[in-house]
């Protein structure tokens, strides 16, 4: 696998969605960059705000999208342009309510899932090839209730679990950076559940 240059957390710009489940992947970067000691700065030509950090031997850049979710392929496709990064070289981090919370999956290529993020994603780049972090939200059980549940703001256990899937994720983070996505993949799909 080619070493990742770009990470991207999906979510829903603005405070009322802040917390919200659907606001995971904006959680993960975030926790990424305050991890190593950087802050995100807005970046309008890529629709979204940008950090740069350095992990091991990687040079990454992280991105969140300041569209809405279901636009969240414009501002992906523009940053894979201008720094001209290949989008096997991208992981997109995402809420995803087929995973309890608590749980954290890799993955390469695939369809959107219902994922509205990934779905636009996919339109404009015409593939599903690139990386996914699967950040498990849960599942309200119905699917008339799944607007409400994704876009409101999780029970303190369930957010408690987000954030050790997150905390997961994190970990395995420096291998995932480095290529090593099989190892990386063992150790967080093996980890506690």
């Amino acid at each position: 696998m080619e070493q990742l240059r770009l990470v991207v957390g999906l979510g829903n710009p603005g405070a009322e969605y802040s917390g919200t489940r659907h606001n995971v992947g904006f959680a993960f970067v975030d926790a990424l960059a305050a991890q190593a000691g950087e802050r995100f700065g807005m970046e309008s030509r890529l629709f979204g705000e940008t950090a740069r950090l350095r992990i091991g031997d990687a040079d990454v850049r992280l991105l969140r999208p300041a569209t809405f979710m279901n636009r969240s392929g414009q501002s992906v496709a523009a940053a894979l342009r201008y720094w001209k990064i290949e989008p096997g070289q991208c992981l997109v981090a995402h809420d995803d309510l087929d995973l309890p919370a608590g749980v954290a999956r890799l993955k390469f290529d695939g369809g959107h899932g219902g994922q509205n993020g990934l779905r636009d994603i996919i339109a404009h780049l015409g593939h599903g090839g690139f990386h996914r972090l699967r950040i498990g939200i849960g599942h309200p059980g119905h699917k008339d209730r799944v607007t409400p549940w994704v876009l409101g703001r999780p029970g303190r256990d369930d957010a408690a679990a987000m954030a050790a899937a997150i905390d997961d994720a994190l970990t395995v983070m420096p291998l995932v950076l480095a290529g090593d996505m099989n190892e990386a993949m063992k150790r967080l799909h093996t980890a506690k559940s």
